[in-house]
Order: structure tokens, then sequence, then C-alpha cells
């Protein structure tokens, strides 16, 4: 793939994984996460793949996620998507994260090999 094609591969990967968290689209991340998976979730606690999916299947209570200044580096088959979130609580209070996530190609197709996600103040 070209550096341009790849820009593009990793937009639409970082849109579908944000997609994914506010459907909660267990069967679209089965598709896009690695194997060997990880998440560093907010709380501290560190999920592998399958306890991911778990918790993305449970429904979500937030509404209106939006991935926003996100930067995308590309590092050889490895790219780093950093970016901040915004969404509403349940009780309708504005909140966000910021998240890391680490992307990988070895075999060529995009996939999320890791991911960390934090509180903002």
């Amino acid at each position: 793939m070209s550096r341009d094609a790849d820009l593009q591969a990793l937009q639409q990967l970082n849109r579908d994984y944000i997609d994914s968290v506010q459907r909660s689209d267990v069967r679209r991340f089965d598709e896009i996460l690695a194997a060997d998976f990880y998440c560093s979730n907010p709380d501290g606690s560190l999920v592998d793949r399958a306890g991911f999916l778990t918790q993305t299947a449970r429904p979500v209570t937030i509404s209106g996620l939006e991935a926003q200044d996100v930067k995308i580096r590309i590092i050889g088959d490895v790219a780093i998507i950093h970016a901040r979130t915004s969404f509403k609580l349940a009780n309708g209070q504005p909140a966000g994260r910021r998240y890391t996530d680490v992307v990988g190609a070895p075999g060529g197709r995009w996939l999320a090999v890791s991911a960390h996600v934090t509180r903002l103040a």
C-alpha cells in the first residue's frame, strides 16, 4: 500500500473503532482487533481481546461519542493513533477521554494491537 492508502485505511479503522464503541458493535471489533489485542482501561485494568469484546457487548450509557485531534503516525508496519474523545454521560454531563491506539499490519492489513484510554480531568 502507498502511504496515502495506509493513512486512509488507518483513518477508517479509527472511525470504525469509535463507532463500534458507541454502538457496542462486537462484530466489527472482532474484525479489526488483532488476536493478541490488549486494552488499558481508564480504571487501570488491563483486558485481553476476549475481555474487551465482553465489555464492548455491554449497553453503552454515553451518547454523541466523537474523536477529535486525531494524530496518526506510521512507522513501518506499525501506526500509533493519538486522539481525544468527547461525549455526554447518561446524566447529560459532558465528558472526555484521551486514547492511544497501536495498530499493526504485519500481514498487510491494519489491525488494532493495543489501546490505552485515560480520563480527562
